[in-house]
């Protein structure tokens, strides 16, 4: 099987080339925009593995909760390429990617959402324990069981989250960010399994629909006018 996958839901673009259970990845430079340098590395990701997009099988792609930008970017690019050469999509939720990536058994995933939020849900064994949900870090909700795996970058920008999680969490990875190549084995899986679905059904997962804060909302968390 071979399969591209495209993770753009923040600062830290990739791109990952599933094949056959071997994974190439390449990962957009910080400084740049990842509208301009996309398509240059997924070029690059299928030249080294010596194959032609003929050859892909389908195109996996980071759907959301993340920057609102960077997941139609995942997912136009996504389209773009599945339509051009007669391709299912395999849409990835972030958190869910994350969790796989994270190696724990029962796991907590925590994204930083801006504007003072976190994107938050609980897995074990890969299921979803809770729905998605975006919240203030002092309203996550917490597990009633201890030894869990924490990971997330909201963790390190709300220390409030570690303070919340001391009690339950045994293991913190605040620095894993989501990645191509996780979104790409949830993806093989899924291909496999014939789950694959019409470019022109794939859509961002946003969680919620609000991009910034009011000048008024600013002021009233002691920002700016």
């Amino acid at each position: 099987m071979k399969l591209l996958a495209i993770e753009t839901s923040t600062e830290r673009g990739s791109v990952a080339l599933w094949c056959d259970g071997d994974l190439i990845r390449r990962e957009c430079p910080l400084a740049l925009a990842h509208s301009a340098t996309l398509l240059p590395l997924v070029g690059e990701a299928v030249a080294e593995a010596g194959l032609a997009f003929a050859d892909l099988q389908g195109i996996a792609y980071g759907a959301g909760p993340g920057s609102f930008t960077g997941l139609r970017i995942a997912c136009g690019v996504a389209q773009g390429l599945a339509v051009a050469h007669d391709l299912p999509v395999l849409p990835v939720g972030t958190l869910e990617a994350m969790a796989l990536a994270s190696g724990g058994e029962r796991v907590i995933v925590v994204l930083d959402a801006r504007m003072g939020e976190v994107y938050h849900s609980r897995f074990a064994a890969g299921s979803p324990l809770i729905p998605l949900a975006v919240c203030d870090p002092a309203e996550l909700p917490l597990p009633d069981s201890p030894d869990w795996l924490a990971c997330g970058n909201a963790l390190a920008l709300h220390p409030l989250l570690q303070q919340r999680l001391a009690g339950v969490v045994r293991e913190w990875l605040p620095g894993l960010m989501p990645d191509a190549g996780a979104v790409a084995r949830i993806g093989a899986a899924r291909l496999a399994r014939g789950e694959g679905i019409d470019a022109a059904q794939a859509v961002p997962f946003y969680v919620r629909d609000k991009v910034a804060l009011t000048v008024a909302e600013r002021v009233a968390r002691g920002g700016r006018p």
